[in-house]
């Protein structure tokens, strides 16, 4: 083995090595859901659909309902936000449109 080899083993053996800064690389470790001080498992929990556990369906003559919805500026949210199935998603944002276009909810709020 030359001396060389030996030099480049020794870089990559450095480079690998965690001097105890954090270089903002994910390892892996925490399973890709973020870095959490005190370490634990994060908390998630998981969003249901509002329509799925009432058993009920969107309705453009309710506007009040549809206003949860909606953002303060009037756009629609999305399901990742709301926990909101896609099916229901769906009859929503047609239900919103409906709402809007008969002047039970604002387009835009300024």
């Amino acid at each position: 083995m030359s001396s060389e080899d030996t030099q480049d083993r020794e870089r990559e053996d450095d480079g690998r090595q965690n001097d105890g800064r954090d270089d903002g690389r994910d390892d892996g470790r925490d399973g890709g859901r973020g870095f959490r001080r005190g370490g634990g498992k994060p908390f998630f929990r998981r969003k249901v659909c509002k329509f799925c556990t009432q058993n009920t369906l969107p309705d453009y003559k309710n506007p009040d309902a549809l206003r949860r919805f909606v953002t303060e500026r009037g756009k629609i949210l999305p399901r990742r936000i709301t926990g909101t199935c896609a099916k229901h998603q769906r009859a929503l944002s047609l239900e919103i449109k409906k709402a809007r276009v008969l002047a039970y909810l604002p387009f835009v709020k300024k």
